[in-house]
């Protein structure tokens, strides 16, 4: 009788071990194929219900958010599991002996998937006073089911990871291409002769941004100037602002150079490709070196001005921003004349609204002062040495938003 119990219980270990090996032969292969995440689950559970004899068993699984990932012979409302709550303090394999949780009272064990400190998954397995595993001890059981959720849970994680490194390389991707996009925005080139000497300097905040500042040639005697703002940021700002961009360049190679059609153009192509949830500030003004006639729009963009040194004069004329009502209910176009050796600043709201680390702006008044100040210089080293005063004015607090200046120096 002794040898009788003794032969059973080898056979039962061996079919035991059989039994685990297969499991883990079953799930390697799963995994080595490549199978999806629903056929990884399905062969999990069939492993855990049909081979090892356990009819129930939930399984918790943090992907973005913790969510139930297998249900399996139990009736009860999972949804009632607060798993941040109600599991993740535990860190081994637990004996449920009695909860205030009324449904870990349903199960026997509580089994963690614990990687470095993160939890992966949480197993609530019922049911060991009847299964294929009785043989042995319920905790080397539970050990095997451990390593085997564990198998699942890191392949699982890992093909999230995978998804994740496909949908970031794709976000990299159009980074570059919006890059690329915003480069191409800005002017190759940017005269400097007897007539007139520009120079513009941009900071973006973040890898793409929304300013756009653009200088197109008329005529040997006449040329536009104009500076954007779009609002928000990254791909879809960019992508918006490089549409208007060429919708301006395109109607003004059209002859379409009256800036009040130009606005209300502009206006309805940014209502179509923002649909509302974006709008552009905008500024664009037209000289002529004969007349010496400046005329512009400011479409709700921060004040340009025109100095000599001495005196400014704010361009604060025009109308609300682009894209924030299908009609635009009011336009005023001014004309300013622009005597000898003036300067024309613009820039976006980056430059005014930088913050020092007392938090105070460093806003329009000071920029003029340090033109006046530095009035002789060169546009490039008059951009130059503005940079610099918003390094020093910002210690080390970051840019808050993306920051251009466009300087124009007319003779």
């Amino acid at each position: 009788m002794i040898e009788d119990a003794i032969f059973h219980r080898l056979e039962d270990e061996l079919l035991l071990k059989d039994i685990k090996l297969n499991s883990l032969l079953e799930i390697t292969k799963s995994i080595n194929d490549n199978m999806s995440v629903e056929n990884l689950v399905s062969i999990y559970t069939f492993i855990l219900k049909e081979q090892l004899g356990f009819q129930r068993f939930v399984m918790f699984h943090k992907d973005e958010h913790w969510k139930c990932l297998i249900k399996e012979g139990y009736k009860g409302r999972v949804k009632d599991v607060n798993v941040e709550e109600d599991l993740l303090r535990f860190k081994e394999i637990t004996v449920i002996e009695s909860s205030h949780i009324r449904v870990l009272n349903d199960f026997d064990f509580i089994v963690p998937i614990i990687q470095g400190e993160h939890a992966l998954a949480f197993l609530l397995i019922a049911g060991f006073e009847d299964h294929t595993l009785k043989p042995s001890s319920t905790l080397a059981n539970l050990s095997f089911i451990q390593t085997l959720t564990n198998i699942i849970a890191v392949a699982i994680e890992n093909k999230r990871l995978a998804k994740e490194e496909l949908k970031q390389e794709r976000i990299r991707k159009d980074l570059e291409v919006a890059r690329e996009m915003q480069r191409l925005l800005f002017p190759s080139h940017l005269p400097s002769d007897k007539r007139i000497d520009l120079a513009a300097t941009y900071k973006s905040r973040h890898e793409v941004g929304g300013d756009y500042y653009d200088f197109i040639r008329i005529s040997d005697d006449e040329f536009i100037v104009c500076i954007g703002d779009v609002s928000g940021k990254g791909i879809g700002a960019a992508m918006l602002m490089a549409s208007f961009q060429a919708t301006l360049r395109t109607l003004i190679s059209l002859g379409k150079l009256d800036l009040k059609y130009l606005i209300h153009a502009l206006n309805e192509k940014v209502m179509q490709g923002a649909k509302g949830e974006k709008f552009i500030t905008f500024f664009i003004g037209r000289y002529n070196s004969k007349t010496r006639k400046f005329t512009y729009i400011n479409a709700g963009h921060n004040h340009p001005f025109i100095t000599n040194g001495k005196v400014s004069r704010s361009l604060d004329k025009g109308c609300i921003g682009l894209g924030m009502l299908e009609e635009i209910p009011f336009l005023e176009q001014d004309e300013v004349e622009i005597t000898s050796n003036s300067t024309l600043v613009l820039y976006t709201d980056g430059v005014v609204e930088l913050e020092n680390e007392e938090g105070e702006f460093f806003e329009m008044e000071r920029l003029k002062k340090l033109i006046r100040n530095y009035y002789p210089l060169n546009m490039e080293d008059l951009n130059n040495l503005l940079f610099s005063k918003l390094d020093e004015w910002r210690g080390k607090k970051d840019y808050v938003d993306d920051t251009a200046i466009f300087s124009c120096r007319i003779f």
